[in-house]
């Protein structure tokens, strides 16, 4: 069935480059590549891709400054990709603004499957009505926008299905597992530490200094909302 997303490999390895976008276009996604980080960029303004699939080692740019210069460029979703099977890379690239990270070799399979709970998550029609956080923060569902006294807040699309993950479900605790499982959408095979770098930096974004944050850690357990 065809599909209206488009999607941009940044690859410099062209027989990954050749199955990722082979299997893509296979499940009817619109795909573009780039060798470089450079043209990736270009492509990135010219296309307006849905998604990004980044790898971490490319020949002119590091990939961890690509996917920061991606997160202030737009909105979409970014899949890192990477040959060293190093948790301080992933940390690094998940604080940069990545939404999902996987090391090679990969089951083509696997990033599939990724890639459509991605999109899945950022294209999922939600209700109308709006979401009262506290006095001053709210959401609104429908154009996935966050309200903080009346601004809008820019989230990266896993922070803000985290986001309303917990405004979803105020005072109830979930434990890193149960929150990978629900926001992530399907069984998230990667380190649990991807929770605490989201909910940091949705802490960043939205705590005032002078108060408890708005998503509390409760100690050995995991971390729960706040309600009203």
């Amino acid at each position: 069935m065809a599909k209206d997303e488009t999607i941009l490999i940044i690859e410099d390895e062209e027989s990954i480059m050749d199955i990722l976008a082979y299997a893509l276009r296979k499940e009817g996604y619109r795909v573009h590549g780039a060798a470089t980080g450079q043209e990736g960029l270009q492509l990135f303004e010219g296309i307006g891709p849905d998604l990004v699939i980044l790898d971490v080692m490319l020949p002119d740019m590091d990939g961890f400054e690509i996917c920061k210069k991606l997160t202030v460029m737009g909105n979409v979703p970014v899949l890192m990709l990477t040959a060293r099977d190093d948790i301080v890379d992933k940390v690094l690239g998940l604080e940069l603004g990545a939404d999902d990270y996987m090391t090679k070799p990969f089951d083509v399979r696997e990033i599939i499957a990724r890639v459509k709970a991605l999109l899945r998550r950022q294209n999922r029609q939600t209700s109308s009505m709006h979401l009262v956080i506290n006095e001053s923060i709210r959401i609104e569902p429908r154009s996935h926008t966050v309200l903080k006294d009346e601004e809008v807040v820019m989230f990266k699309p896993k922070e803000y299905d985290l986001l309303l993950f917990f405004a979803q479900h105020k005072n109830q605790v979930f434990s890193r597992e149960e929150i990978l499982d629900s926001v992530w959408d399907f069984d998230y095979a990667g380190d649990l530490r991807t929770v605490d770098v989201h909910v940091q930096r949705v802490r960043k974004k939205l705590d005032a200094v002078a108060r408890p944050s708005i998503i509390e850690t409760v100690f050995g357990v995991g971390y729960k909302m706040r309600g009203n």
